[in-house]
């Protein structure tokens, strides 16, 4: 830096600074402009703050570097550039420096060293480039054995680290590219890019403390920056606190106005609490910022109860046409249209939507049916009745859980919402966490024996365990009422393992007409999982193996399991409260049958339904579908069969 670009760049530093006194990067180019122009104290003042503020940021100690460098401090300067490669291995500019020193100190072995580790450091990057054209080309083991040479060469370089981590990220291996991740900001605490994406592999495992944590991280290192605010809205709405989520989704927005993932987080946190209108008006406020931005009407068009006009409709049909339209945003923008048309009574319209919806995203889905129904099947084969009498009481007693089962879109929000406007129970959500306790067991787990066969190798006291560790991870989610619900559907798989770790815990199957569950979950767009939900015919396996299951929980555990019918909670609200509490050992509260005046948040795609009192028009939906759905009635025809003839298809007339 010259000295007159020095004199600009320090004045615009100080203008900078005066509204923001806190920004390390301005920190540091202040320092190296007062370095520049011999103003050490003054430099070493906006560098020590740097320092002080971000410690694990190598950049103010390179910097410093550099100043002690002018002003002849050779040994110290020594130190401070070791420091900031210490921080961040990959600072080239940083290893110059420090072999420039060391020359001038006479350990030309030293300087030498550093020599050679530029030189592979640049040879890594040319490595690290081939490797990223390969994955451009899809050639994805070509790229892994790329990276693992450099990590073979160099186990420090955090870069290759980053980028094996991300071809992870790209194959959904979350768990092994959080391991990268992890160590690529062991490596190099002030690794901004690394612990952005660490954010987003921990949200994708649903790890929302560790979301928080690494976003608080990424706010020290870059606090003007939005990521670490989106990251952190994100990780907090996740665990349930949507009001304060949408603090920082605020924050974000006052540092980029612009970014309209920010705006729809706001939106989808403001509908999980109850603020329609607020998340109406943060979607629009996202389409007026970007007119492409299809998230945003599918959004509006999942609050279920908010309709489209006209013109509105003409501009999402118009996008459909629209090349600038991402893969998924066409996605979204059909089952959007889908929706609408449903609201307008439009149904074939509506199908033609959905059922477009469907087939692109099921191209993007990996679902694989036969490795379901042997899901089934092994459970059948290990949980005899035989084998509950064998292994019955070694479990945790805790009566707290209250597991909400069955298939989604078949009532198990409208049920948790009531038994959640119990003075005695917690509402929470869908949690992963009986999934997380079953996957961190090694002998539920071993590669030599697939669970649930690996049950059978449970020591005696490890029921207890297992039960104890659920309890603890779900404590994370509720308050400290005695009873708390969790109405993550697809337990309904892990009953048996379930009873036995937590035998006096609740569980409640919400059920409902096969076809009305079916399609229902066929025109709901989930955001991630239920990968069997995008065709008709898989939509119908998957139901008849749900089917299968549970009937034999019922003969293997008689009385366990509650079956609640959406439809019977229809037509008699108080009748099955009633039921449901008595089975839960609840006494009666009508605050249970005013569910909709219980102020909670809810993130399920019934948020806003189940805030309004009961109604009937979700009763037999699938008959104004009947006639596009025969793929799935033939599929379900076992389960049909034994409906009553009022309920069945018109086909089985």
């Amino acid at each position: 830096m010259q000295s007159d670009q020095a004199e600009s760049a320090e004045a615009i530093c100080a203008d900078m600074l005066a509204a923001q006194p806190n920004d390390a990067n301005v920190l540091c180019l202040s320092g190296k402009a007062l370095t520049t122009l011999k103003k050490f104290d003054d430099a070493n003042s906006r560098i020590k703050k740097a320092m002080s503020l971000y410690p694990q940021f190598a950049r103010p100690h390179e910097v410093n570097g550099e100043l002690l460098m002018a002003q002849g401090n050779l040994p110290d300067a020594v130190d401070a550039f070791q420091m900031a490669l210490k921080l961040d291995p990959s600072l080239q500019r940083s290893r110059i420096k420090l072999g420039q020193v060391f020359l001038h100190l006479g350990k030309t072995n030293d300087a030498q060293k550093l020599k050679e580790e530029f030189m592979e450091l640049d040879q890594d990057n040319k490595d690290i480039a081939k490797a990223v054209e390969l994955e451009k080309e899809e050639k994805f083991a070509e790229a892994e054995q790329i990276y693992r040479q450099i990590l073979t060469r160099h186990p420090d370089n955090v870069t290759a680290m980053r980028l094996w981590a991300q071809l992870g990220i790209k194959q959904k291996q979350f768990a092994e590219a959080e391991k990268f991740l992890r160590q690529a900001v062991k490596v190099s605490p002030g690794y901004s890019r690394a612990w952005n994406d660490l954010c987003g592999v921990q949200l994708e495992q649903e790890n929302y403390d560790d979301v928080i944590q690494s976003a608080n991280t990424l706010i020290k290192l870059k606090p003007h920056s939005f990521d670490g605010y989106i990251w952190l809205a994100a990780g907090t709405a996740a665990s349930g606190k949507h009001e304060e989520a949408i603090g920082y989704y605020d924050k974000a927005i006052e540092i980029e106005p612009n970014h309209v993932g920010a705006m729809c987080g706001k939106g989808n946190a403001c509908r999980a609490f109850g603020d329609q209108p607020g998340a109406i008006s943060a979607y629009k406020k996202s389409i007026e910022v970007n007119p492409l931005y299809a998230e945003a009407y599918w959004n509006l068009a999942n609050l279920k109860t908010f309709r489209f006009e006209d013109d509105e409709v003409d501009t999402m049909l118009s996008l459909l046409e629209d090349e600038r339209i991402t893969p998924e945003g066409i996605v979204q923008l059909n089952n959007a249209l889908g929706l609408e048309f449903e609201g307008r009574k439009e149904y074939d319209r509506s199908f033609e939507f959905i059922d477009a919806c469907n087939k692109l995203r099921r191209e993007t889905e990996f679902y694989d049916r036969v490795e379901n129904e042997e899901k089934v099947d092994l459970s059948l084969q290990v949980f005899t009745q035989q084998f509950f009498e064998e292994h019955d009481g070694h479990g945790n007693p805790d009566p707290a859980p209250i597991f909400i089962i069955g298939l989604p879109r078949s009532g198990s929000t409208l049920l948790e919402q009531i038994l959640s406007s119990h003075s005695l129970v917690d509402g929470t959500h869908e949690l992963a966490e009986l999934g997380r306790t079953i996957r961190s067991n090694p002998t539920l787990t071993t590669p030599a024996t697939r669970y649930p066969i690996s049950v059978k190798d449970l020591e005696t006291d490890d029921y207890r365990k297992l039960g104890e560790e659920y309890i603890e991870r779900a404590s994370h989610h509720r308050g400290d009422r005695p009873f708390f619900t969790d109405k993550n559907p697809n337990n309904f798989i892990h009953v048996g393992v379930t009873s036995l770790i937590l035998p006096n815990a609740k569980f409640i199957n919400a059920r409902r007409h096969p076809l009305d569950s079916c399609y229902g979950s066929y025109k709901q767009l989930f955001a991630s999982g239920q990968p069997f939900t995008y065709d008709l015919v898989e939509l119908g396996e998957y139901y008849v193996q749900y089917q299968r299951i549970m009937d034999h929980w019922h003969t293997v555990l008689p009385g366990k399991i509650l079956d609640v019918h959406y439809e019977e909670v229809v037509a008699d609200l108080e009748g099955q409260v009633r039921r449901i509490l008595d089975y839960c050992e609840l006494d009666w509260e009508e605050s249970c049958v005013r569910f909709y005046e219980t102020d909670r948040s809810v993130k399920s795609a019934s948020s806003e339904q189940v805030r309004k009192p009961i109604y009937k028009t979700s009763v037999n939906t699938w008959r104004h579908y009947e006639s596009h759905l025969g793929d799935l009635i033939e599929t379900l025809e076992p389960v049909l069969e034994k409906l009553p003839k009022r309920e069945r298809p018109i086909r089985f007339s």
